[in-house]
């Protein structure tokens, strides 16, 4: 089978009466065009996303989530403050399943294949399928969209663009049909990843080209999801309607929905849903979380996040341009105690430079063994009063500014690494609160000594990350880090097809992160959801992030 291409409108596999049907067709060229077009529509799969003949319809869900957004433009976006409110009223080529949330699925593209050579890309697309404003969706809208996505525009930064630096040319063949053409392969679960992203939505080029390819302050841009948009008031609540003319037939089954905004792991979340007044919250804090638990009527779920919470050293400040320093910084924190400082404001777990849940990374049994992982801190104090005095800092660094997040955990962990770093190498740090979008204006202008936040990635596979976080020039790559071994390394990981070799490389590239440290890891940050259940249909126990299975298209009120 090495020499076919594969083929994606799973969980179906072909039947030979299909097969016969397709080979009919590529065959045809004698048969009439009306044929050809009855024969190729018949070949249209719907989505594995059927409507259930059980499901009650209408109602609205009353969805409670970060939702004060700082701008509109999803693709810009690496918020769940955007992708919350926004992502029911779009849809992406292929998605991810919502009974599993790993599982990927046909979506706006019914059917893809991919060459033999793994350098190309074909996606089949929906016939008929609308935007809100009533115009067709074609191959067009998917070539603006990824050609934004892929080689964003002066003045536009998309953090998935590092998912795609493979992608040449993006063709599109006919009004339903469409090719990305890669320079060089890449593993397929890491492409088809990236197609299935939550942050890809598919956008109208009509409505890119009228803002010349911006959407940061545009509100209301037509999408083809099942919801559209009715108001919305800033802070307060964003209400949306169904779309009665939702290509997938039957979905969805609620008649609005409402998403509240709430603040992650507030008091006021944890209220609101204990009190009744949300159907669903998402991110509540640990207190509220296990009181919801507990709660008649209720389920509660934990699911690891696709977030690192860390903070950065800034390489051109000159003693933290030493390796040294900045091992020896990573070895000074009690990980295990700043687990335990925010334990009732949010749910954390010890991990390193790799998602610590992820096949590829080092087991958690065995990185607890590891100096900086240990419970018992005396050896790494050890070992890092070491290297500061090998580095010439035996006596300590003071004055550093220490610039903070304004989020609790973020207060609270600043005032715990403040103190480790004085009591284990006698590093003093002034502590500088920050808002959020001033917090990353500070960060990306190198407007610090330390700083300490969240960075987000869209796959939990090493080749996302490895470039946008750690990568030279990479987006989120706040420290300006660069270590030539790791970036040649890198490259041979995205490259590498062979999952075992992959892990092998992978493996080699954290001792690498770990003597030379791009930023200092804190923890790995779990979501806390509850809902009553009335809501059916969603459960998220085992996805990954809240940025992929965000569309309510499945669900339903009892």
């Amino acid at each position: 089978m090495s020499n076919q291409p594969v083929s994606g409108n799973r969980p179906h596999t072909l039947s030979r009466r299909t097969f016969l049907r397709a080979a009919g067709v590529a065959g045809g060229a004698a048969l009439g065009p009306a044929v050809l077009r009855r024969r190729a529509e018949a070949q249209e799969t719907p989505s594995p996303i059927r409507p259930d003949p059980a499901a009650k319809r209408g109602g609205t869900l009353r969805y409670a989530v970060h939702n004060a957004p700082a701008h509109f433009d999803v693709h810009q976006s690496g918020t769940v403050a955007n992708i919350g409110p926004q992502s029911p009223m779009y849809d992406t080529l292929l998605r991810r399943h919502p009974k599993d949330g790993q599982t990927i699925i046909p979506d706006l593209a019914w059917k893809y294949e991919i060459s033999p050579d793994g350098k190309k890309y074909t996606f089949h697309l929906r016939k008929g399928v609308k935007f809100h404003d009533g115009a067709d969706f074609t191959a067009e809208d998917v070539r603006a969209t990824y050609e934004r996505i892929v080689r964003p525009p002066k003045g536009v930064v998309i953090p998935r663009s590092s998912l795609f630096t493979t992608v040449g040319e993006i063709v599109v063949l006919d009004p339903h049909k469409i090719e990305f053409r890669l320079t060089e392969a890449r593993p397929k679960a890491f492409m088809l990843g990236s197609f299935a992203s939550g942050w890809n939505i598919i956008v109208r080029k009509k409505t890119l080209d009228d803002n010349q390819g911006n959407l940061r302050q545009v509100m209301n841009y037509p999408g083809t999801g099942p919801f559209k948009h009715v108001s919305r008031q800033d802070k307060e609540v964003w209400i949306m309607d169904r779309n009665p003319n939702y290509w997938n037939k039957g979905l969805p089954y609620l008649d609005k929905l409402e998403v509240y905004h709430m603040f992650p792991f507030s008091p006021e979340l944890g209220s609101a849903f204990i009190s009744g007044k949300v159907d669903y919250a998402r991110l509540l804090d640990p207190v509220s979380w296990r009181k919801a638990k507990e709660m008649p009527g209720v389920t509660a779920a934990a699911f690891n996040q696709s977030v690192i919470q860390a903070f950065w050293t800034n390489m051109k400040r000159k003693p933290l341009a030493d390796p040294r320093v900045r091992r020896a910084i990573h070895l000074a924190m009690d990980r295990h105690t700043l687990v335990e400082v925010v334990k009732d404001t949010a749910p954390m777990q010890i991990g390193g430079f790799v998602y610590p849940f992820h096949e590829m990374s080092t087991p958690k049994a065995d990185l607890e063994k590891r100096l900086g992982y240990q419970k018992d801190m005396k050896p790494a104090v050890q070992e890092a009063r070491r290297l500061m005095q090998e580095a010439g800092y035996g006596q300590g660094i003071k004055g550093l500014d220490f610039v903070v997040r304004d989020i609790q955990t973020f207060k609270l962990w600043a005032v715990a690494i403040q103190a480790m770093l004085k009591e284990h190498i006698n590093i003093e740090t002034n502590l500088r609160t920050v808002q959020t979008s001033v917090w990353f204006d500070e960060a990306a202008a190198g407007n610090f000594d330390l700083a300490i936040s969240a960075i987000v990635s869209s796959l939990m596979d090493p080749s996302d990350y490895f470039s946008a976080w750690y990568g030279l020039n990479g987006p989120q790559n706040y420290s300006g880090w660069n270590n030539e071994q790791f970036q040649t390394l890198a490259k041979q990981i995205e490259r590498e097809l062979d999952d075992t070799k992959r892990k092998a490389m992978v493996r080699k590239a954290e001792e690498i992160l770990e003597q030379d440290p791009p930023l200092i890891p804190v923890a790995y940050e779990q979501i806390y959801d509850a809902w009553y259940n009335k809501v059916r249909g969603q459960n998220p126990s085992t996805y990954f992030g809240i940025y992929d299975v965000v569309r309510w298209d499945q669900v339903w009120l009892a």
